[in-house]
Parts: C-alpha cells; sequence; structure tokens
C-alpha cells in the first residue's frame, strides 16, 4: 500500500510539473498570424461574395460602421460611394495582468482597415498595424524572438490583436448581409 501512495505521489509530482510547463511555455507561443509575402506586414484579406449592387454593399458597409465605431465620422478616412472605397483608421487597447492579477494597460495598435465594394462583393484588408508611440513601431517586430528588445509579453499582444480583429471581421461580415425584410402580416 505505501508504495502505491509513493506511485501515485510521484504522479501527481509528474503531471502537477508537466502542467506548469506547459502553462509557462503558453506565453511563448506566437500566435499563427497572416503575413503577405511581398510587403511581409501582418494583412488580414478575403473577398466575400455577398449578394448586393455596390450602392447597397456601401449602405450596409456605413451602417456597420455607424453600430460598430464610437466616433464613425472620425474613423472613416475615405468614403467614396463612386469608387465603392472605404479607408477606417482604428486602434485596439491591449492590456495585460501583473503578478497581483491586476489589469494594466499595455499599448494601444493603430489599424487600417480598407474595403473595397463591387456588384455581389466586397473585399476588406487590414494591416499597417502599428505600436502608438512617438515613433513608428511595426508589430510584425514582435515575431523576431531574436529582437534584443524582445518581451515574452508580445506573444500576449499579438494573440490579443489577433482575437479582436477576428472579432471585427467576424462582425463585419454579419454587418454586409443583406437585410432580411420580413414580410407584413395581414391579418
Amino acid at each position: 500500500m505505501h508504495a502505491r501512495q509513493i506511485k501515485l505521489f510521484i504522479i501527481v509530482i509528474i503531471a502537477f510539473a508537466t502542467g506548469m510547463s506547459v502553462e509557462s511555455n503558453a506565453q511563448d507561443l506566437t500566435p499563427s498570424l497572416p503575413v503577405n509575402p511581398d510587403t511581409k506586414l501582418i494583412t488580414y484579406q478575403e473577398v466575400v461574395k455577398v449578394d448586393g449592387t455596390i450602392k447597397d454593399l456601401f449602405s450596409r458597409a456605413i451602417d456597420w460602421i455607424n453600430i460598430n465605431y464610437k466616433n464613425p465620422a472620425d474613423v472613416t478616412k475615405v468614403r467614396d460611394p463612386e469608387s465603392g472605397l472605404i479607408e477606417i483608421l482604428h486602434r485596439i487597447e491591449l492590456e495585460r495582468t501583473d503578478k497581483q492579477d491586476t489589469k494594466i494597460d499595455a499599448g494601444i495598435i493603430i489599424y487600417t482597415l480598407k474595403l473595397e465594394l463591387k456588384d455581389g462583393r466586397y473585399r476588406y484588408t487590414i494591416t499597417d498595424l502599428n505600436l502608438k508611440q512617438s515613433s513608428k513601431f511595426p508589430i510584425e517586430r514582435w515575431l523576431d524572438k531574436k529582437d534584443k528588445a524582445y518581451n515574452p509579453n508580445w506573444n500576449l499582444y499579438l494573440t490579443q490583436m489577433d482575437k479582436e480583429i477576428k472579432t471585427l471581421i467576424e462582425s463585419l461580415k454579419k454587418g454586409m448581409l443583406p437585410v432580411i425584410k420580413k414580410k407584413e402580416e395581414i391579418w
């Protein structure tokens, strides 16, 4: 019985130690991000097919912008209904937690979202991701673990940014769907 307890104790210790090393390495994992092979910039881009004319899609895009941004007139740098081009400049706020589990502001990432609209489809491009500071700091630097300024928190920030952008894209896709008009009930 005593030998069984020792074996169980050893198994628990190994499992705990393995779990601890996995947890400590989680911050070391760089998220898989879409990097444009030509520009070497992190770039989220997709062509989405959807019913509607360029005019319909432009209207839906403006409606989506008005719902999703606190100051829609300020974030849109280009609104050209003729060419179907909308450009948005916005930000993602980063945070981290300290040892006492207190949330701390960790900076702001500025990004560009370009919507190109055509009949029956649109293309979004999210790129030019830069950490807001006195000089331009492209966040692609955070992918380089050999950078002399490397900080393990960079992976946490990249993961947060990736999650925020994927949520933004999901919201955009829902906002660009045609509005289903309910038939008026005759009674």
